[in-house]
């Protein structure tokens, strides 16, 4: 998606920057990793399908993608911009976070404009688990859907072919394989509960209450700051 492409989005445990042609290497480098393959149902991919990927997920209409990074190591309550190269070079990228928009499983008349949103989250190295990133990292993403969703939507329906009325988010989940003990408790500390049995690839679903959904824009995470990304030639 293109909505996100200028914006980083700051808070005291962790950094989401937009996934840029500058992080693929690092990024396939993750990718090679079998047990990542595994956990996050993926195929290995060459270097330069994963700059493809990269590029096509930027102008996607139902993929929304941040990297994950370190926290700013001394962000100025003034500042307006991240530099693009800096706080998002390779040894500071952990992981990536992903929103996937579906229409709604339920075909009724009354449900044509209403749409489902996937939370993906990979920290990738073992060394950075357990550490907060990825608690952060849905925190924030979740929040900024929330405030951001009309023009989410917007995005998806112009990119639907041919385009239509946008609807509205009514329910976000997550898909998590069942030994992920880790992944379902932090899921679970933030409001989601399992809907139904483990399926045929062995996941759960991990569902946030419509409820708790409608607040979301209600509760901004302690110390979110949201702020223009500059690229190096900007």
């Amino acid at each position: 998606m293109r909505v996100n492409e200028h914006t980083a989005i700051s808070t005291p445990r962790v950094l989401l920057v937009p996934y840029e042609h500058r992080h693929v290497l690092k990024y396939h480098g993750w990718m090679q990793d079998p047990a990542i393959q595994e956990a996050t149902a993926s195929e290995p991919l060459t270097l330069e399908e994963e700059y493809a990927n990269q590029e096509s997920w930027r102008t996607s209409h139902d993929k929304l993608t941040f990297i994950v990074c370190q926290p700013l190591p001394d962000p100025a309550p003034e500042s307006k911009h991240v530099a693009g190269g800096e706080v998002d070079s390779p040894d500071r990228m952990v992981g990536d976070i992903n929103f996937f928009i579906y229409p709604s499983d339920d075909d009724s008349e009354e449900s044509r404009h209403l749409y489902e949103g996937e939370v993906d989250i990979m920290i990738a190295d073992e060394a950075n688990r357990s550490k907060g990133f990825g608690r952060a990292a849905v925190t924030a993403l979740l929040y900024y859907i929330a405030r951001h969703s009309e023009a989410i939507m917007n995005e998806y329906a112009n990119g639907l072919q041919p385009p239509v009325v946008a609807g509205r988010l009514v329910l976000v989940m997550a898909r998590i394989k069942a030994e992920n003990a880790g992944s379902i408790a932090l899921f679970r500390s933030l409001g989601f509960e399992q809907r139904g049995e483990v399926n045929y690839f062995g996941e759960i679903k991990m569902v946030l209450p419509e409820q708790q959904f409608d607040t979301l824009a209600e509760k901004m995470p302690a110390g979110y700051v949201e702020m223009e990304y500059r690229r190096p030639d900007q």
